[in-house]
């Protein structure tokens, strides 16, 4: 991930959680929350709700992948970024996960309109 650092300390889940914005679609939940560092960070969360460890490691990679092919010079820094798969995400394609991260990254003003 070219601008993005993993956000891996459960207090800072939790200070997102607590503190930041959230937005939700059919498939993900995106909760922002600005962190004054020069790079966003970004953490995924998959439930146990979603299915077995091969369903939740396949939306883990969608969510990832499709966030690393969209992250350009564009994209607005210093955030933290939370996104939660939702139970029906186990049945989505790449281009269902693309879409609704693009559209909640949109609504959050972290992508510019123009760019994708």
């Amino acid at each position: 991930m070219k601008y993005t650092k993993s956000l891996k300390k459960n207090t800072d889940f939790k200070k997102v959680y607590r503190v930041g914005k959230s937005t939700a679609n059919k498939f993900l939940v995106l909760y922002k929350l600005p962190n004054n560092l020069p790079y966003n960070r970004l953490g995924v969360s998959v439930s146990k709700k979603v299915g077995n460890s091969v369903v939740r490691s396949r939306v883990t990679r969608l969510i990832k992948e499709s966030y690393r092919l969209n992250e350009h010079e564009g994209m607005a820094i210093g955030f933290d970024i939370i996104i939660i798969a939702r139970t029906i995400a186990n049945e989505a394609s790449y281009h269902d996960i693309e879409n609704s991260l693009i559209k909640l990254l949109r609504q959050h003003k972290i992508i510019n309109n123009k760019l994708i």
